[in-house]
């Protein structure tokens, strides 16, 4: 290992979870080790099991330490689910300074300002993303560092979440023996990846389909103004499988990774497999158009929900299309399908790094881009160092950190 920054992210998912290991220096990110492990104790996106889902991370961390020659201590975590809601805030301060210049402390003293709203016991705040800065009424800054004004205004969007699931979470992770340094809306970290400014501008819908659950994002004028989660991914088109072709559950997964096509017009006929059927001795052969003729329903039906929940977010129409990415969109025949259904401009986004060109990889390798970017933007200080001789425990308050988090960027 070099003596760059270095940031790993984990992302655990209904069916992998996964660490990446980035090395950020002169402005650039190499990844320089992966680790997967299934993912076990997940339930739609939801974490029911604790001890399986801690096995799984321990799993997935070993994998990457072993193909770097590593020991990791500290982790950027990813969350997402049904739970994230987003709230408007609007926080207000004096400058500080004397000569009336903006500082890292105004900043701070702003952000915590517009952390004060009213929130039900169940839930709390998981970060602020400023939409823009307002100094003595002029609007539209974006960094309002070294500027002089008098009065310091922020618009911004609070992230909150579940307490639950939040610490349900960073439970798990801390039980491995790691320390994380902060919680990630997988949301913002793939739309940092994956979305140029001009979508963000226009208006775009970032769906992330994984195995048991779809993440929509909404972004217009440059932020992320909407999020929803449908509890239906490839997990679904896997059972399906295993109904239809009588099979066990492990070998439909199997055969959809394998054989797997999303338009049954481009399936190969010719192309022919046998399965174990359940309740017999013998296999069953079947060709690839069988296949997609279980698959092409459900996929469609997945796309007709996605493009009802975004109409249902207040968006019916999204002048960027949608932006489509997670480990189900690899199947071929998605990309078809999806057109069809959502009528509007849709691709598919792939992580540009070696290692990680798959679109599985997305919210991983975004939550490593959008810690650095974060961490840039300092005025001092660099990303802190994630790898080191012996695993660093640290015991400290859980609702604190997860609260305070954000500030330890901005």
């Amino acid at each position: 290992m070099s003596n760059n920054d270095t940031i790993v992210s984990l992302d655990i998912g209904t069916s992998k979870v996964r660490a990446i290991i980035g090395e950020v220096g002169s402005g650039a990110i190499h990844i320089v080790g992966v680790g997967s492990s299934d993912s076990e104790g997940i339930r739609k996106g939801a974490i029911v099991d604790i001890d399986q889902t801690v096995q799984s991370i321990k799993s997935a961390i070993d994998h990457a330490e072993r193909m770097v020659g590593i020991q990791i201590a500290e982790v950027f975590v990813g969350i997402s689910g049904n739970h994230i809601a987003l709230q408007s805030s609007h926080g207000v301060v004096a400058v500080s300074n004397e000569d009336r210049e903006i500082g890292e402390e105004d900043i701070e003293r702003v952000l915590q300002a517009a952390k004060v709203i009213a929130l039900p016991p169940e839930r709390e705040i998981i970060g602020v993303v400023p939409k823009q800065y307002v100094v003595d009424g002029l609007e539209g800054i974006q960094d309002p560092r070294g500027m002089i004004g008098v009065r310091l205004e922020v618009e911004a969007t609070i992230i909150t979440g579940a307490k639950t699931a939040i610490h349900n979470l960073l439970r798990c992770v801390e039980r491995t023996g790691l320390k994380v340094s902060g919680l990630v809306l997988m949301s913002l970290a793939a739309g940092q990846l994956t979305l140029s400014k001009d979508e963000k501008m226009i208006g775009t819908a970032l769906v992330d389909i994984g195995a048991g659950a779809t993440t929509i994002a909404v972004y217009d004028q440059g932020n992320l103004v909407a999020t929803s989660t449908l509890p239906i991914g490839g997990e679904f088109i896997t059972n399906d499988i295993s109904i239809g072709l009588k099979t066990q559950v492990e070998i439909a997964e199997k055969v959809k990774l394998k054989y797997g096509c999303a338009v049954f017009n481009d399936a190969d006929v010719d192309q022919v497999f046998k399965v174990p059927r359940i309740g017999s001795n013998g296999d069953k052969e079947y060709s690839q158009q069988d296949l997609s003729s279980i698959i092409e329903p459900r996929v469609q039906e997945i796309f007709q929900l996605v493009r009802a929940e975004v109409a249902r977010l207040g968006y019916p129409e999204v002048p960027g299309g949608y932006v489509l990415t997670g480990g189900t969109v690899s199947m071929p025949g998605m990309l078809i399908i999806a057109q069809e259904e959502l009528n509007t401009s849709v691709r598919i986004a792939v992580p540009d790094f070696i290692g990680v060109r798959e679109p599985a990889y997305t919210s991983g390798v975004g939550i490593i881009q959008y810690v650095s970017r974060f961490v840039k933007t300092r005025a001092t200080g660099t990303v802190k160092k994630t790898t080191v001789k012996q695993p660093v425990k640290q015991k400290t308050n859980l609702v604190e950190r997860v609260k305070n988090w954000f500030s330890e960027f901005i």
